[in-house]
């Protein structure tokens, strides 16, 4: 007979305590405990009580193991093939999540329809009625002039996974949508949909219909007020690909980043651009980035970043004001706030700012986050030429990490980046000087390669 017993889990890192907790000893999270009932099933002999993905597994040699790097789907969407890794490996199961509103619905929908062109799909909605969801393609479709839905795309309404598995066994889809998975849940577990529990076995069970029917699976996950996907942290080592839509609601721009990719290159990015008709791809982000530039404006500067593979120019903004409180206040937008002390920090020690008198500001043009040091050098010239009053040289880029000391550091992946920049215009780069390992820069673009921060911000803010 099965025992029942109590006990508290945390909604946000999944641990078990045996009695309730105001603050959880393991990821700090206050009220997060929750009450779930479990029912401990005594253990059967035999075969029948063995779970795996198919029932019974065979050892094979490695060379005998079908499937190789081509064996995947072409997803017409460009953009969202880069994040991938080049399209939809098929058996894969992918989880995706954004801040609420941030399009991830909406990009769910349109490459189910793009796919039901080839495939069959089905789509699994747990917060949207099929009528919401017809409105929205429809809308989708009107804005490319286009009437016929299309008939391979499945819709249905429902929470309950076993009969979703029971649609899946019915219909036979190629793909599965599932919106989303903290709407699932199984009704042999008394704890409610969303919770630790819940969460984690409906991903298994959801992992081993795509390892073992080849049925490549996409779910959609909510995101808790730090903007990390809502649920227990085991459910990104589930899946085999996490990707983040990302972007300000109030901004155009949505960025689609890989965390973890099983099949492809992390940290690759897509972007898109909101409009009335969905997520449209930007297969130009730095032109997009640089279109509302204003040339020779103080306090402006363009820096190369690496997203990925792909290099991007973007636009960063800095502004100095005289504070009128006794602590001056560095506001960052887009960069990391101890990165903008450091760099604040250096350019009072070493160039001789007075910052120490002056709120900075420090803002990415578009909505974009920058994570890397080689955007340190254009950071640094925004500043100083706000504060200086001095606008930085129009056709340049600025590349480079800055050191305590002042000095300037060699970023990876220098000729791309280089060569983007030329490719957009740019005939001047600013760069850190260093021991070249028989890289050749491009030619069209005249290269200036400095050892100190002074010395680059003389370059920069020197009028021609």
């Amino acid at each position: 007979m099965a025992k029942t017993h109590t006990r508290f889990v945390c909604q946000e890192c999944g641990r078990a305590a045996a009695s309730y907790m105001g603050k959880c000893p393991q990821c700090g999270s206050f009220n997060s405990m929750m009450e779930e009932v479990v029912h401990d099933e005594p253990l059967a002999k035999g075969a029948g009580n063995l779970r795996g993905l198919s029932g019974r597994s065979q050892p094979h040699p490695i060379s005998e193991v079908g499937g190789d790097a081509e064996d995947r789907v072409h997803l017409p969407i460009g953009e969202f093939a880069r994040v991938l890794g080049g399209g939809i490996v098929l058996g894969s199961i992918v989880l995706i999540g954004g801040d609420p509103g941030i399009g991830k619905s909406t990009l769910m929908l349109q490459m189910a329809m793009e796919m039901s062109n080839t495939q069959r799909v089905l789509y699994v909605s747990g917060e949207e009625s099929e009528r919401q969801i017809k409105m929205r393609a429809v809308r989708l479709l009107a804005t490319h002039g286009k009437k016929d839905l299309p008939k391979n795309l499945l819709l249905v309404t429902e929470t309950n996974l076993e009969v979703i598995l029971n649609h899946v066994r019915d219909s036979k889809p190629d793909l599965l949508i599932v919106d989303s998975i903290q709407t699932v849940y199984l009704s042999n577990m008394d704890s409610s949909a969303g919770s630790v529990s819940q969460v984690r076995e409906c991903a298994s069970q959801l992992r081993e219909l795509a390892k073992s029917s080849g049925i490549s699976v996409f779910m959609i996950g909510h995101v808790t007020k730090d903007g990390a996907i809502a649920g227990p942290r085991v459910l990104e080592h589930i899946v085999d690909t996490v990707l983040y839509l990302e972007g300000d609601r109030f901004q155009a721009y949505r960025l689609l980043r890989s965390v973890k990719n099983r099949f492809g290159a992390t940290a690759e990015v897509g972007v898109f651009e909101m409009r009335e008709g969905g997520l449209v791809e930007v297969t130009n982000p730095s032109e997009a980035f640089l279109a509302e530039r204003l040339i020779n404006a103080a306090g402006s500067a363009i820096a190369v970043t690496m997203e990925g593979t792909r290099p991007i120019l973007v636009e960063i903004q800095g502004l100095t004001s005289p504070t009128q409180f006794g602590n001056a206040r560095r506001t960052p937008n887009g960069v990391d706030f101890n990165r903008l002390l450091l760099i604040s920090a250096v350019l009072t020690r070493r160039v001789g700012l007075k910052l120490a008198e002056h709120d900075v500001f420090v803002n990415v043009v578009g909505g974009i986050q920058i994570d890397e040091p080689a955007a340190d050098l254009a950071i640094a010239a925004a500043i100083a030429s706000s504060w200086k009053d001095v606008p930085v040289r129009a056709e340049a880029v600025l590349i480079g990490e800055i050191g305590l000391a002042g000095e300037l550091r060699m970023p990876g992946q220098m000729v791309a980046r280089l060569y983007e920049a030329q490719k957009l215009g740019f005939r001047t780069a600013i760069v850190p000087k260093a021991i070249r390992k028989g890289e050749q820069y491009p030619k069209g673009i005249e290269i200036i390669e400095i050892r100190s921060l002074d010395q680059a911000l003389d370059a920069a803010l020197k009028k021609k």
